[in-house]
């Protein structure tokens, strides 16, 4: 049986199709033949990650505080885009610095950690909103949208001289490099991402590696 990779799918999520597809027929319809599966093969390429630096750059440069909160907390939370565009006031906690994602990929919630730095900010921009409001709307009203929040990052990519080739997703790319950096156990990080597995995780310990940032080259 082969699937074909469609709809800009990764990998992992295929393999979970397929996952569940061999359960189905192995486990509740106790069917006796051999399920064969060809499995997508993961990518080895390795995240875009951010320095601090890099990032203080990219968040510095924009001048629209909301634009500002919004690529500080997902950096700041590691947010997937569209588990920022859906945040709403009531999923945040600023007294506890969690944040409560509901429904985020694959149907899970999950809770993740506010960065204390822009708790103030964050409390005076959503003042005198509704807590089911959207807390990064759209000028028009409702949602922000994936593509207007991705304009918002090249933007201010853009304005820097960075020239990685970095998106909005290298945020949360970075917030789990930089926590594993700073010593944070792997499945705290995959916890706080919502990975269902940890190899999914650990593809940040290849770019998280301090002791191989000190070798000096020989030349």
């Amino acid at each position: 049986m082969l699937i074909k990779q469609e709809k800009g799918k990764s990998p992992q999520t295929i393999n979970l199709y397929l996952n569940a597809i061999k359960f189905f027929y192995r486990d509740i319809l106790k069917s006796p033949d051999k399920i064969d599966l060809k499995f997508a093969k993961r990518s080895k390429k390795l995240p875009i990650v951010l320095s601090h630096g890099e990032i203080e750059q990219i968040i510095e440069g924009l001048k629209n505080i909301k634009y500002k909160l919004m690529l500080s907390l997902a950096y700041g939370a590691g947010l997937r885009i569209s588990e920022v565009i859906n945040l709403k006031i009531k999923d945040i906690d600023l007294n506890e610095l969690t944040i409560h994602l509901k429904e985020a990929k694959g149907k899970k919630d999950r809770i993740t950690i506010l960065p204390e730095k822009i708790r103030d900010d964050l409390k005076n921009f959503v003042a005198g909103k509704k807590t089911r409001d959207f807390v990064f709307a759209s000028e028009r009203g409702g949602k922000l949208s994936e593509r207007s929040a991705q304009k918002v990052f090249k933007r201010a990519l853009n304005n820097t001289k960075i020239k990685k080739p970095a998106t909005f997703h290298s945020l949360r790319h970075s917030f789990a490099t930089h926590l594993l950096e700073n010593g944070v156990d792997v499945r705290y990080v995959q916890e706080l991402l919502g990975h269902a597995n940890i190899r999914t995780t650990q593809v940040y310990t290849k770019v998280a590696n301090p002791s191989l940032k000190n070798i000096k080259s020989p030349l």
